[in-house]
């Protein structure tokens, strides 16, 4: 499989030639010095005239304009189709127009990975590529219909994956794998969706200024008054604390009403029932409402934490949706199962961690329900089990690097992954291309890079990586908590490059950093973690009732 990359940046044209672009250097393989300054003013100049597209070789540098340019119509479309990489200025629909016809003509998978920082534009170059694909294939009903299913995809998608962030109105909260199959004639006849990484959390807390995900909030305004009097739901979104810890309700940039019946109409044209759509509408009450439970702690006559529940009116509404007793939600969330030798056991939980298990179900119900819509995605535009030799073209859409003021387990998932995708970089750009001069013979002059390997080591090694600690503390017997784990990291961690901590001397008044937290130096910046989200992760599904895990 052939591999091409999209690198995307944060931040209108002459149809000349690669070779013949006067404003900056089209491809920066051609650039008399290498070196990170030259690299960016290149940039600078070539969007300063205009270009937001630069080649590295193989790979297409986007820089996002944050505005609508009128370059990806129909007649754009038609210039870049079949035309070699070189002939016209660089582009997006020339990248994916070459990786197209290599599967096409030469029989060759393959793979367009999208990367970049959040806010740099990947969600919409992943739409971008999809749509130019439908365009330059096949005509015909059986070909139109699965070119509107794959691109209908988007849109649900979209609206139960992505949310508004500080950087971005449309951010992708989900890593996304589209597989696209065609024919011996290069004409679409199905595809596959694979989801990674959903950022659960963001069902149950936001940053000040973000959103949770685009479809409570397109319920709330887009669905009629009956609609949402059978769901036990207001149309006021700050009546709810799921969605109002963030302090932000709307988008200037979006329609939540129009948006809703958006996704509605898609969801019909891709295959799902109205009970379908009904029941996902009333999960999406259930976590709302469920939201809302309050928990009233109390100690008990032996002296140990307990709680109950304080407002039965909104878990009363969310058993009705999932068609549960109350009796039996109240003693799962106020409850622990604990194993003993011959049986298990109830344990009362106090008041926070009542509300840990609260989050940790709501969490996993959007969680198996995500899965559950690509699922049935996946049943509609699955190819034909007729059609023979089917090649494949791959799309990776995967949230980019970023760094909160409190990052949590998902986001150190995250950030691992783009380390992951920097190695793949690497190693399609400056390595593969050294490797080859050597290969060769060619005179070349060495450029140095920094190889990211010792990050991702530091967090993946299964015995000794950071990720191998938190299982370990996770499972060990005997007390454990935040401290324990830090602990465990400062023993084990501390003199690496790329991990600080207040444990350490150079450190022990860095203000910046909590004492309850440590530092990773990423490729792209510094990332302050707290331990006590990471072991929360891990430790949230044994809060849950056994009746909810079974």
């Amino acid at each position: 499989m052939a591999t091409r990359m999209l690198s995307t940046s944060s931040s209108g044209s002459s149809f000349s030639s690669v070779l013949e672009e006067t404003n900056g250097c089209a491809d920066m393989v051609l650039l008399e010095e290498i070196t990170l300054g030259s690299i960016v003013q290149n940039l600078k100049t070539r969007y300063d005239s205009g270009g937001i597209y630069t080649y590295i070789g193989s790979v297409v540098v986007s820089v996002n304009p944050y505005r609508t340019l009128l370059i990806y119509d129909q007649d754009y479309i038609s210039l870049y189709q079949s035309k070699s990489m070189l002939e016209l200025p660089p582009h997006i629909y020339a990248i994916v127009d070459e990786a197209y016809r290599s599967m096409r003509d030469k029989n060759v998978d393959q793979c367009i990975i999208i990367t970049g920082e959040s806010g740099a534009g990947k969600t919409e170059a992943s739409k971008l590529s999809m749509q130019y694909v439908a365009a330059v294939s096949g005509k015909g009903a059986e070909v139109g219909r699965v070119k509107e299913q794959l691109l209908l995809s988007n849109p649900i998608l979209e609206a139960f994956g992505n949310a508004k962030t500080i950087r971005n109105d449309n951010s992708s909260r989900f890593g996304k794998y589209m597989d696209i199959e065609f024919d011996f004639k290069g004409d679409p006849v199905g595809g596959i969706v694979s989801n990674y990484l959903l950022e659960k959390s963001r069902v149950v807390g936001q940053n000040t200024g973000e959103r949770s995900f685009h479809i409570f909030y397109q319920l709330l305004g887009g669905a009629t008054t009956d609609v949402l009097e059978m769901l036990h739901l207001q149309k006021e979104v700050y009546s709810y604390h799921y969605l109002s810890q963030g302090g932000c309700s709307y988008i200037l940039t979006m329609d939540d009403s129009k948006q809703f019946h958006a996704t509605i109409e898609a969801m019909v044209v891709i295959g799902f029932s109205p009970e379908d759509i009904s029941c996902i509408l009333e999960m999406l009450s259930a976590i709302l409402n469920l939201g809302n439970a309050k928990f009233k702690g109390h100690t008990l006559p032996n002296g140990s934490n307990a709680c109950k529940l304080d407002n039965l009116k909104y878990v009363t509404y969310a058993c009705d949706m999932l068609g549960c007793s109350r009796e039996l939600m109240e003693e799962s969330l106020t409850k622990r199962s604990v194993e003993t030798k011959r049986d298990y056991v109830l344990k009362p939980l106090s008041a926070t961690e009542g509300a840990h298990a609260r989050d940790a179900l709501c969490k996993a119900i959007y969680g198996r329900m995500f899965s559950w819509i690509v699922g049935k995605i996946n049943s509609s535009i699955k190819a034909n089990s007729l059609v023979r030799k089917k090649k494949c073209m791959g799309v990776l859409d995967i949230y980019g690097f970023e760094v909160f003021a409190e990052n949590g387990f998902e986001q150190f998932i995250i950030n691992y992954c783009n380390e992951k995708l920097q190695q793949v970089f690497i190693e399609l750009t400056l390595k593969s291309e050294q490797d080859e001069y050597e290969r060769e013979g060619i005179q070349w002059t060495h450029i140095d890079y920094f190889n990211n390997a010792v990050i991702c080591e530091l967090i993946e090694h299964p015995k000794q990586g950071i990720l191998a600690y938190l299982d370990d503390e996770c499972l060990r017997p005997g007390e454990t908590n935040d401290d324990t784990f830090l602990d465990c990291l400062n023993k084990n961690c501390v003199g690496h490059a790329h991990y600080q901590s207040r444990a350490m001397k150079e450190f022990y008044s860095d203000s910046l950093m909590r004492r309850n937290q440590f530092r990773l130096l990423h490729y792209a910046a510094e990332a302050v973690q707290m331990a006590t989200p990471l072991r929360d992760r891990l430790q949230q599904v044994f809060s849950l009732g056994r009746q909810w895990l079974n």
